[in-house]
């Protein structure tokens, strides 16, 4: 039986737990090497995720004539609307 991916959200949460227990310092060599290792685990799917929403995410603008275009996403045009 396959297991139930996580969701991103949860992911994070995990991931920021992690992160206080190794900064707390309070773990032992053997759990903080657990530990972290789980924490890149969750990084690299919480990076998968956020890439795979990225290239989900279209703009539409307007062309001259009238018609919608749709293009993809960049991080360019996120800058240019949160500064217009």
């Amino acid at each position: 039986m396959k297991e139930k991916e996580p969701k991103f959200e949860d992911a994070m949460k995990k991931l920021e737990k992690i992160v206080d227990e190794l900064e707390n310092g309070s773990l032992g060599l053997d759990e903080s090497l657990k530990k972290y290792e789980e924490g890149v685990a969750l990084s690299q799917f919480c990076t998968k995720k956020l890439n795979e929403a990225q290239k989900k995410v279209q703009i539409l603008s307007k062309k001259g004539s009238g018609a919608l275009e749709m293009k993809d996403f960049k991080e360019e045009d996120n800058n240019d609307a949160n500064t217009a």
